[in-house]
């Protein structure tokens, strides 16, 4: 059991290290740095500049997006009903 909590561990470690290239892009709307945090752990990421960052950090901006588009559907959908 310890033996599996250890490799749970190290496997989790390796794909903290492990970095993918992302690039935000800048619009007329958005400008600004980008503020990511993740277990105390904190980033503030450039527009429209590439820059290697960790998956954690890659998934929490996909999610953000994902919830950004969900949230404008209810919006558009909330319009259309009433």
């Amino acid at each position: 059991m310890a033996q599996e909590k250890n490799n749970t561990a190290s496997e989790a470690a390796a794909h903290a290290k492990k970095t993918v290239t992302i690039r935000i892009p800048r619009t007329s709307k958005e400008e600004d740095d980008v503020f990511v945090s993740v277990n105390q752990r904190t980033w503030l990421i450039k527009r429209g500049v590439e820059v290697d960052v960790p998956i954690c950090v890659a998934d929490v901006l996909k999610h953000q997006e994902n919830m950004l588009s969900e949230a404008y559907e209810f919006e558009v959908g909330a319009q259309s009903r009433g």
